[in-house]
């Protein structure tokens, strides 16, 4: 039997529509805005001065219009949510923690997620936890043979799927988080929705919310979706005797760290976030400079990626309306800055890499000094300075930021830097 979950009533957003709200304009209609939009400043024109009128005006102002216009309307709560326990393994490590596998299963919208959580064995409980979002299902991230292949698996390259068992524990680096004494909780996109932009828009059609219609400019897509499954995964942990629900902290690399830092700024649950490498659509501008937009060399690919791009290699990403801005993205009504300045006051960590520049480091930088105003009138504190780091410094205030050496990965140097970072907010 899966045990039936009720739960109160939060302040995310995470699941609610705005089917009672008015009409926003078309995008064609928005008024140009080349420079970043000021955050303290709603569309009405009046000027956010209070941390009251910030929480109660300006933030549900924003998230509407990042739904609307970028990410779609996010899925509905589900009418039924059940988890089962399927195996636990309390000498897992080597004895140093235990590891449970879970089913969950939601109703209307319909999900079956295999949910892994590692909690260590010595540390006081409840722990604070980790949740990320993987991209090849939760045996890839451990070696160990029990440990389940997703339900949505898909043959990997070479055929085999034990090709694929542990091959991302460097980039996961679980026992050094359960060393530092934090629990891990990890499952597969692909659970939620395959990313395949055919699949994705056919599965995408269950997770319309009443009073929705797929062919909507702004029904759900598949960003938001995976977003909306990181909130059902939180449903379950913050029941879970073993993890403390106030101190989740979401995680990921590239359209998984995309996918972290929305979750964060529609789910109120979440105390921190660190998105790994997330560029466009995610923690870096759709405002670029020129030099980064500019197609550079023969190939003539920009430095950065664009929205432009993105909407064409991904287009099932984010909502239709958000392709409208493909060669207007000055008419866009916020920034990336936005998404940052609703997690406030909760620490938020951009995580860069100084070769990967399509994911635009520096961009990602502006974004959180864009941010800055917002948690200092909410917080009393933001980013600590606003001059671009040197790599492998870890910025670690409210609004922090670290750039390490290399390319486009999530590795053990990265994991150390979020810990020491989790250390101080965390704890």
């Amino acid at each position: 039997m899966f045990p039936k979950h009720t739960f109160p009533l939060f302040l995310a957003m995470a699941g609610l529509g705005f089917a009672a709200e008015p009409s926003l304009p078309e995008p064609s209609q928005l008024p140009v805005h080349p420079e970043l939009p000021d955050l303290l400043t709603s569309q009405d024109g009046k000027r956010v001065e209070t941390k009251e009128q910030w929480t109660t005006g300006r933030a549900p102002e924003l998230r509407r219009l990042l739904l609307n216009y970028e990410y779609g309307v996010l899925p509905a709560k589900p009418e039924q949510f059940e988890s089962k326990v399927l195996r636990v393994d309390k000498n897992a490590f080597g004895g140093k923690a235990t590891l449970k596998e879970l089913e969950i299963r939601c109703t209307k919208p319909d999900a079956r997620v295999h949910l892994m959580v590692v909690v260590p064995n010595k540390a006081g409980k409840p722990a604070a936890c980790f949740l990320g979002m993987n991209f090849n299902g939760n045996y890839a991230l451990v070696n160990d043979p029990l440990v389940q292949m997703p339900f949505n698996w898909t043959p990997p390259p070479a055929g085999s799927p034990e090709v694929v068992r542990g091959k991302e524990v460097e980039s996961w680096n679980i026992e050094k988080t359960i060393d530092r004494g934090y629990a891990v909780a990890t499952f597969y996109s692909g659970d939620v929705l395959l990313d395949k932009a055919e699949v994705a828009r056919e599965k995408l059609k269950q997770f319309v919310p009443p009073g929705k219609s797929a062919d909507d400019a702004d029904a759900p897509a598949t960003i938001g979706t995976w977003s909306w499954g990181f909130s059902r995964v939180i449903d379950y942990l913050v029941t879970d005797a073993d993890i403390d629900g106030k101190r989740i902290a979401v995680v990921g690399h590239s359209r998984n760290g995309k996918t972290a830092l929305l979750a964060a700024a529609m789910d109120t649950r979440v105390a921190l976030a660190i998105p790994s490498q997330a560029g466009c659509g995610g923690s870096a501008p759709c405002r670029m400079v020129p030099e980064l937009a500019a197609p550079q060399g023969t190939n003539g690919r920009p430095t950065a990626e664009t929205v432009a791009v993105i909407n064409k290699n991904f287009p099932h990403w984010f909502c239709a309306n958000f392709k409208a801005f493909n060669t207007a993205v000055d008419k866009l009504p916020f920034d990336q800055h936005a998404l940052v300045a609703l997690c406030a006051p909760r620490p938020v960590l951009f995580s860069t890499a100084a070769e990967d520049l399509w994911a635009n480091p520096s961009g990602q930088f502006d974004m959180l000094c864009a941010a800055d105003p917002v948690y200092r009138l909410v917080s009393g504190d933001g980013i600590a300075t606003k001059t671009f780091p040197e790599i492998g410094k870890l910025i670690d205030s409210r609004l922090g930021y670290f750039m390490r050496p290399g390319k486009h990965s999530m590795s053990g140097v990265d994991w150390s830097a979020w810990l020491d970072y989790a250390d101080k907010w965390l704890k």
